[in-house]
């Protein structure tokens, strides 16, 4: 990988990574749904004349249900989880349980696809879970939140993975950015009844719109643009691990702007979810078929 590739790389981990740190200052005063729609607005249209350089109208239009069902699945439902998740978790938590999104893509391919899971997978799945448990039970320990928030961001993640093994079976060959941008726009139209009804009363701070704006343009609309060019640049399995980033800047961003603290219980629970998606998703295994 280039440095170019490497440098694309760190950028999106801490954009993605920040977009926590976004969603924690935005959603106290946009409410969950109006955040999303203004997220899904604001992205499609920073990434309308990517999708359409590429003939996106035509592939909209044919494949026009099955964009509508990821833009549901993969936008609109698991942003709106991830925001009520934001008002209760810290930003760096929910970085972590985001990660857990590849394992849970491995079950759902399994169950729906027929993909087979290989032993290191199976283990992946369990090692994972454990530290999902472990950051749980340490979260709900505290008394400070319940286990809805937790399973609110693990039932998101879990929407990631049906949502990759949708497009896996229906839209390969589609320009990912077409899909990307035609999810944004559906998630939108989806979304318009949902925060009409829960429009703020109270005009959100500049903050709050700053952190918004923010968590569209940069956290979505830029960040899936670059991460189709490094698709693109140096194939999915690279890509990829920009995963692995996320978490590692969601904390750290935590740390910084939200005077966030990390556990020791919470690090050993990323730390396990982190190995277990390298164990689920084959990284570990591909390493080791690598000839020196």
């Amino acid at each position: 990988m280039s440095a170019k590739n490497m440098l694309s790389l760190l950028v999106l981990g801490a954009i993605w990574g920040g977009s926590f740190l976004f969603m924690r200052v935005a959603a106290p005063e946009f409410g969950v749904f109006a955040l999303v729609e203004l997220r899904t607005i604001l992205a499609t249209l920073v990434m309308l004349p990517f999708a359409m350089a590429v003939g996106g109208w035509r592939a909209l239009g044919q494949y026009w249900w099955q964009i509508a069902f990821i833009g549901v699945i993969n936008t609109a439902v698991p942003f709106v989880l991830f925001n009520y998740s934001s008002l209760h978790l810290e930003a760096g938590i929910n970085a972590i349980l985001n990660a857990t999104a590849p394992m849970f893509g491995a079950i759902v391919a399994l169950l729906w696809l027929g993909d087979k899971l290989s032993r290191s997978a199976v283990s992946g799945l369990f090692v994972g879970f454990v530290g999902v448990a472990l950051l749980s039970a340490h979260k709900v320990g505290e008394g400070h939140v319940s286990f809805l928030p937790i399973l609110s961001a693990c039932a998101a993640t879990f929407c990631y993975g049906i949502a990759a093994c949708a497009m896996k079976r229906w839209l390969v060959g589609i320009k990912p950015i077409v899909v990307a941008f035609g999810s944004q726009f559906y998630a939108a139209i989806a979304l318009v009844p949902f925060s009409l009804a829960t429009l703020p009363t109270v005009m959100p701070s500049a903050l709050a719109w700053t952190n918004a704006v923010a968590l569209a343009v940069l956290g979505t609309g830029i960040a899936y643009i670059l991460y189709f060019n490094l698709i693109a640049s140096v194939g999915p399995a690279k890509a990829i691990t920009v995963a692995y980033l996320v978490p590692l800047f969601g904390i750290l961003w935590g740390l910084l702007f939200l005077n966030e603290t990390l556990s020791l219980q919470t690090l050993v629970g990323g730390v396990l979810i982190l190995l277990g998606i390298t164990l689920t998703t084959g990284v570990i295994t591909r390493l080791r078929r690598v000839k020196p």
